[in-house]
Formats: C-alpha cells, structure tokens, sequence
C-alpha cells in the first residue's frame, strides 16, 4: 500500500485570519469555506453553506474594502438550485466564473453540476459534467481552467481515489483529474489523468493550476502535492513534490478542514478551510491560509 513517507517538508505559513474577522459583518452563514479563486489581488471565496461570494484582498491585513456578493438572480432558477458549491473557477479571457456543486441526481444518474457566472456576477447559464459520481457526497471536489493549444478545458478533481466512494476512495495511489470541454447543457468528457500512483493521499479536496504547475490539496492527508505538466501536453512530467501542512510541535494535524486551493505566485498558495468536525481542529477552521513553499 502506498503510505505517508515519514519526513514530509512543510509549508510556511505566511498570514491566517478568520473569514468571519476580515468582513465587515462577520460573513454568510456559518462562513464554511469550501473553495477559493486567487485573481486581480483578490481573493474569491465560496461556501458549501451559501451561495454568497466573499470578495477579499489577498493582502490579509487591509479589510476596509472586502464585501459579500450574490450571484444574480440571488439563486440559480431551477429543480438542480443548490445551496453553495465546492469550489470556483476562473476563465482568464472572459472573466467567466464557473461554480462547482458536487453531485446533483438528473435523469437517473448523478452528476457534478455547473453554474456559470459573467464577469458582473450575473447568471448566464448552467451545465453539467458528463461524467457519473457514485455517492452524491464523493463526487467531484475540485474544479480549475486551463487553455492548452487554445483551447479551454476545465479541469475537475475526483474526491475520492478511483473516483469511488467507500472503502475504495481511501485506498491511496488512484489520484484522478477528468477533463472536460465547456460547452452550454452538458459538458463532454475528454478524457482522464492519473495522478502519480505513489501519491499517498487518503481524499482530494481541490486542484489549482498555474501555467504547466499543478497542485492537488488532501483534507484527510493534510497535505499538498505540486507537479507538473509537459509542455503543451496533458501528461504528467513526473512523480512532483509534496509537502504537508504545518504540524504542531508533538507533530499533530493542526489543518483538518483544508477544502480550497489557489496559487498566489510560484512561491505561494491560499488555503480556506471549512468547519472542523473535532474541536481539535477549531482554532484553524473557517478561515484564509497563506502558505509559502519551503
């Protein structure tokens, strides 16, 4: 079985802050963090309790200016409506936002369903991912853009290994990326990519892309893992580079409830983190993360 190595380097934190204490009035809901998008200084943040958006400098000291916005309509005008999402992203060229929710039953099968958002924050469209999930609670996890040869491809993170619920999906080494084309109604699955089988990760809980960079983030593993694409290629340069999440001194999991990721720079990433389950994991829960790669 592929185990956690026993040395793994850590992340640097650089900066965390409650969602609650960096808005004006405290945040939607219960701020359950679930995804985050790094882009023009800020930062956009969804919740897997709200459809609200929290709009916040990447800066995690300045406040005066971040806010909460609502899609508008406030809720998508259908049966498939859900009541927050998994995680965002980001069309570069058009400034379309893409909004994840996990797994929705239509037609007999579930699927991983898609809100689509304009550059003002206004409804255009949904759409669902081809692709059929298990349990509707271990479906897709992580969602991210990437134009390859000109072409847009949105980049979708299974939750569990194998794609698979249970047992199954905690059986570490079956890492999986699908990809799919944008396209209005249903999205065509293009095809799979293997993450490296040595990867000894417990779940998936989002994907980030920067350029050729990759990085995958584990709730469960509290971990992060960074690899690489070939040049204008969908394959995997090689086995990357992981790191954990900063332990505490007896080496204890301080980072319980990692949901979202984001690349700052080459040398940075944002984390949001959910609400922690075991009170061992409240100091950090629903909160921003700045990490610096050692």
């Amino acid at each position: 079985m592929t185990r956690r190595p026993t040395a793994v380097p850590e992340l640097e934190l650089v900066a965390e802050r409650r969602i609650h204490d960096l808005l004006p009035n405290g945040g939607p809901g219960r701020a359950e963090a679930s995804g985050v998008l790094a882009a023009e200084n800020r930062l956009f943040v969804i919740f897997d309790d709200s459809t609200a958006i929290a709009i916040l400098d990447q800066d995690l000291s300045r406040t005066a200016e971040n806010h909460v916005i609502y899609p508008n309509p406030r809720l998508a005008p259908d049966r498939y409506a859900g009541a927050g999402y998994e995680d965002i992203a980001r069309d570069p060229a058009t400034g379309h936002l893409y909004l994840l929710v996990e797994a929705v039953e239509r037609e007999d099968r579930l699927m991983p369903r898609l809100e689509i958002l304009d550059a003002d924050f206004q409804r255009s469209s949904q759409a669902f991912l081809d692709f059929a999930i298990e349990k509707d609670n271990k479906g897709m996890e992580g969602l991210s853009c990437l134009n390859r040869a000109g072409e847009l491809t949105l980049v979708a993170l299974c939750e569990g290994n194998w794609c698979s619920g249970g047992k199954e999906g905690e059986r570490p080494g079956g890492g999986r990326l699908q990809l799919f084309r944008p396209a209005p109604g249903d999205c065509e699955h293009l095809g799979t990519i293997n993450l490296p089988p040595n990867l000894w990760f417990v779940d998936y809980s989002s994907v980030a892309i920067r350029g050729d960079k990759i990085a995958v983030l584990s709730q469960q593993s509290a971990a992060l893992w960074i690899g690489e694409f070939r040049p204008e290629s969908w394959a995997i340069a090689d086995h990357g580079s992981y790191y954990g999440l900063p332990r505490d001194k007896g080496g204890n999991k301080q980072y319980g409830t990692a949901e979202g990721l984001s690349w700052l720079d080459e040398d940075h990433l944002v984390v949001v983190s959910d609400k922690a389950k075991k009170r061992r994991f409240e100091e950090k829960e629903r909160s921003v993360h700045i990490f610096r790669l050692p």
